[in-house]
């Protein structure tokens, strides 16, 4: 079920919204937000807040506000702001018009803390980061006031006005919240609300040197656009209180908070931290590798924006964390792809083969369907002459038990076309097979009266003479263990990294048709699995794949085979 289908959907937080809608909690209104943070590309488990929060105002006739937390101008790049506004429409997220920032409420904050100190609820501290962690306190031992805690209201306003103009260096002074030090709740005991950071910002430029915390910010945000429903991961369930506690101090709007598990997926990183490691060491390409679970890694990848909706409408919305299965999301782009992917032959690891008893010169037209499963999707003609490629696999010189494929005085069919039969191999001074010379049975053409000849295995082929060159990148998992974080002392995810996650093959021979594909374009390469052509690299006339996702879900099958061994 996509985002802007309306069909009820029965998870948690729908039915609080029911509630609040029979209740008139918000006089019938539903307001829902997207608020990243632009420090990084966002990746798969921004997809499911970005499916969860524009789906909800879509099925209840709301409104969806895109918002940036851009409060800390050392780690945001308008790079980052780009690319995220462009991922969320890539996912279907329609804010209209509401593309906000929470920069542009940076004076009404500031007015707001100036509220809090002259009633006597903030106070400007001079302790250092270190010291405030080392007076906080456990989650059995009370905090520490600090020593600046019953610093006068007209002092703490001067100092916050000075620190406003820049008089002090960073990390020299804060404001903090004058709330329990004793708080159970340790997220209560004076948290910093603004510290003094003298950077130039990507919007405001050098308007600040001092800038919100994100636990200031978050609710004044979602207060000053009236949002209804503010739907955030359960890290931040214990910061609510203090959420509720600034809101209510002020006297302001207040939204409901409520909290959902955030995606995990096996063998898969979703720290932005660490993505961002991955790309400046240089262990992928890029924010967009196709390795990566960011939205531009996907969408490089192949993967389409409606898979990744099917995805995250199928696992669902929970209160507890758990870790998915990655290969629920391979199936859900394999079963899209299965139905509109057309259909081509692509041979990756090729040998020629050349049909000894087939006329020099001559070429063939033949009919092959473009997909099985859309009969719409109609027939394609694939040119076939005396020389042609296979597989390397498809041939064995000699066979293990069971093989029914190629082998010398064996026969198989190739696929639309003839049957063939393994003559003779032919090796270079080194041994290596460099082409296989066969007979065909002419009569024995697919399709026609006569073909009624049984073989026990069809393999695919490339007609040499028109065969296109090709680069295929073969993904594969960016790491070997489920956990990546589970490691041996003194290691770290980095060694988990699967050294095998991409094979570049340049010698790929593929059917003609394929030479025309358009970045993006995708398509089921037969027996091999689907592809598409590369959104950077490839270009018409000069075709580079990526491979989405396989047939099958072999991964799971070696598993279990190394399992058993």
């Amino acid at each position: 079920m996509s985002i802007d289908e309306k069909e009820e959907k029965k998870d948690f937080i729908r039915e609080i919204i029911d509630e609040d809608l029979k209740t008139n909690k918000f006089q019938g209104r539903i307001h829902t937000r997207f608020p990243p943070e632009p420090n990084g590309y966002l990746h798969i488990g921004h997809a499911k807040s970005i499916n969860l929060n524009y789906g909800i105002a879509k099925q209840y006739g709301g409104k969806f506000n895109m918002r940036f937390d851009d409060t800390n101008p050392s780690k945001e790049e308008q790079e980052y702001v780009d690319s995220i506004v462009d991922d969320v429409r890539w996912i279907g997220g329609d804010f209209e018009d509401r593309l906000l920032y929470a920069s542009d409420y940076f004076d009404k904050m500031y007015e707001w803390a100036v509220q809090l100190i002259k009633a006597g609820k903030a106070y400007v501290c001079d302790l250092s980061g270190d010291e405030i962690r080392d007076t906080r306190g456990t989650l059995t031992e009370p905090g520490k006031d600090s020593p600046y805690r019953n610093r006068s209201i007209e002092e703490n306003l001067d100092l916050f006005e000075r620190m406003r103009k820049g008089e002090f260096p960073n990390g020299s002074k804060t404001l903090r919240a004058k709330i329990d030090m004793a708080a159970p709740n340790v997220n209560l005991r004076d948290p910093i609300m603004y510290r003094i950071l003298h950077e130039s910002h990507h919007r405001q430029g050098d308007k600040w040197c001092v800038y919100p915390m994100y636990d200031w910010a978050h609710g004044l945000e979602d207060s000053i656009e009236g949002i209804t429903h503010s739907i955030c991961t359960l890290e931040f369930e214990n910061h609510r209180p203090l959420y509720d506690w600034f809101i209510d101090q002020l006297g302001i709007y207040h939204p409901q908070q409520i909290e959902f598990a955030r995606l995990n997926l096996t063998y898969t990183i979703v720290s932005k931290r660490k993505l961002l490691q991955l790309v400046q060491e240089k262990h992928v390409s890029g924010w967009d590798d196709p390795r990566m679970p960011t939205i531009v890694g996907f969408r490089r990848r192949g993967y389409t924006s409606e898979s990744i909706k099917v995805f995250c409408d199928k696992i669902g919305i929970s209160k507890k964390d758990s870790i998915i299965d990655v290969a629920m999301l391979e199936w859900s782009i394999r079963e899209e792809l299965n139905k509109t992917a057309q259909r081509a032959n692509a041979v990756l690891n090729p040998v020629k083969v050349i049909l000894t008893n087939y006329p020099e010169g001559q070429v063939e037209e033949l009919q092959a369907v473009n997909n099985p499963e859309d009969e719409s999707a109609g027939t394609r003609i694939v040119p076939f002459s005396r020389e042609m490629y296979i597989e390397q696999e498809d041939f064995r010189e000699v066979p293990p038990p069971k093989y029914f494929r190629l082998s010398p005085g064996k026969e198989v069919r190739l696929r639309y076309a003839y049957i063939i039969k393994c003559e003779k191999v032919i090796k270079d001074d080194k041994g290596n097979i460099i082409e296989l010379h066969c007979t065909y049975d002419p009569t024995s053409k697919s399709g026609t009266p006569t073909a009624n000849r049984k073989v026990k295995a069809t393999i695919h082929w490339v007609s040499a003479p028109h065969a296109v060159s090709a680069e295929v990148r073969l993904y594969d998992r960016l790491f070997l263990k489920e956990n990546p974080d589970e490691t041996e002392e003194g290691k770290t995810f980095l060694d988990n990294i699967n050294p095998n996650s991409l094979q570049v093959l340049t010698q790929c021979k593929l059917e003609p048709m394929l030479g025309a594909a358009k970045p993006g374009e995708r398509f089921q390469f037969e027996r091999m699995g689907y592809f598409c052509a590369d959104i950077k690299d490839s270009k018409p006339g000069a075709p580079v794949f990526n491979r989405v996702v396989t047939l099958k879900d072999t991964w799971a099958k070696i598993e279990q085979k190394d399992i058993k061994r």
